[in-house]
C-alpha cells in the first residue's frame, strides 16, 4: 500500500468515525464520547498526512507515533462504546477491525523506518 492509498483509507476511516459519532445517543455520555472519538479518529488521518511531508526520517517517525497514539485512543473509545452498549456491537465490529489494521500498518512503518535509521547510523 502506498502513501496515497493509505491517505485515502485514513480519510474513509475518519468518515466512518464521524458517522459512528452521529449515531451515538444524544445524552451526556453519547455527546462526550462522540466528541472524543471524532477528535482522535479524524486527527489520525490528518497526522498521517503531516508525516508524509516530514522533513526527515526522524520527523516521520515522530509524526507516525502521534498517528499511533490517536488510533489507539480511537480504539479505546470504540471499546468503551461497545462495553457501555451505546450502539449495537455489529456496527462496531468492522470499524474496530479497520482501526486495528491501520494501527498495525502504522506500527510496521514506524519499525521499518527505525530499523533503516539504525542501519544508517551503523554505516
Amino acid at each position: 500500500m502506498n502513501a496515497a492509498e493509505l491517505k485515502k483509507r485514513m480519510q474513509l476511516f475518519a468518515i466512518r468515525i464521524i458517522k459512528l459519532a452521529s449515531s451515538l445517543p444524544n445524552n451526556v455520555a453519547g455527546r462526550t464520547i462522540g466528541n472524543q472519538i471524532i477528535r482522535s479518529g479524524t486527527s489520525s488521518g490528518a497526522n498521517y498526512r503531516a508525516a508524509c511531508i516530514a522533513k526527515s526520517d526522524k520527523d516521520f517517525v515522530n509524526k507516525l507515533k502521534i498517528v499511533e497514539e490517536e488510533l489507539d485512543e480511537t480504539l479505546y473509545w470504540m471499546e468503551l462504546i461497545m462495553e457501555a452498549q451505546l450502539v449495537r456491537k455489529e456496527i462496531l465490529n468492522d470499524l474496530m477491525l479497520e482501526n486495528e489494521e491501520l494501527l498495525k500498518i502504522i506500527i510496521s512503518s514506524i519499525n521499518t523506518t527505525k530499523n533503516r535509521l539504525s542501519q544508517n547510523s551503523k554505516s
